[in-house]
């Protein structure tokens, strides 16, 4: 676990002001020729687009070789998140768990911060039956948001949504769209296209971490190759 530096969330951090008065999002994963060809596991790179279609933010994740093709979409990482200007706004990390079960000790963790180490929030994986769930807390460890999956994780032809649910007022005020991309693209890669939307108006920090269960959802169900 990163070292935690707790603060106050109730301004706009000058380093994610390219968040402020953004309802969308397009994440999309970069196609590594070296997965299409040889089926070797590259480092995850993303482009993270605004509803214009301007590119407004960038993410890799650090890895070595090993890990990555040993744990597969279990793997720990941590990824970076850039701004045009090539500085680091946004930080994710999540630790190695054997297991994904969502009880406790065995949930997933995603913890997203905003460098050097401002904790901005968590997203916490629920032990659910039969359908996907987690809970978006702040950097105070207070649940806000909860997200809520589809019993059914296949996209053939169709989106995938996980819906961002308030708790405060218990209702639908965002989604996580796992976005149809194509025949080929899905059958031969693992490169994703996503979909994120929140209010306009919520905080920035808030829509860091959303953007972070983003890259959780993706490593938890749709990381593995088809090829």
């Amino acid at each position: 676990m990163m070292e935690i530096s707790t603060h106050a969330s109730n301004y706009l951090l000058p380093d994610l002001e390219c968040l402020n008065n953004i309802g969308q999002l397009l994440v999309k994963q970069k196609v590594e020729r070296m997965e299409v060809i040889f089926g070797i596991e590259s480092n995850n790179k993303y482009t993270i687009k605004n509803s214009e279609g301007e590119e407004i933010l960038y993410a890799a994740e650090e890895n070595d070789c090993c890990t990555r093709m040993c744990l597969g979409s279990q793997r720990p990482f941590d990824i970076k998140i850039i701004d045009i200007r090539g500085n680091e706004v946004i930080h994710l990390h999540r630790d190695f768990v054997c297991c994904s079960c969502g009880f406790s000790g065995c949930q997933q963790v995603l913890e997203v911060y905003s460098p050097p180490g401002n904790l901005l929030g968590t997203v916490v994986e629920r032990w659910s039956f039969c359908s996907p769930k987690f809970d978006i807390k702040n950097a105070n460890g207070d649940i806000k948001y909860k997200i809520k999956g589809p019993v059914c994780l296949t996209n053939i032809c169709g989106d995938v949504e996980f819906h961002i649910i308030c708790t405060e007022t218990a209702t639908t005020v965002g989604r996580i769209s796992k976005q149809w991309s194509g025949l080929l693209r899905e059958v031969f890669t693992d490169a994703d296209y996503f979909g994120i939307s929140f209010p306009f108006d919520l905080d920035a920090d808030m829509k860091a971490v959303m953007i972070g269960a983003c890259f959780l959802i993706d490593f938890m169900y749709f990381e593995n190759t088809n090829n």
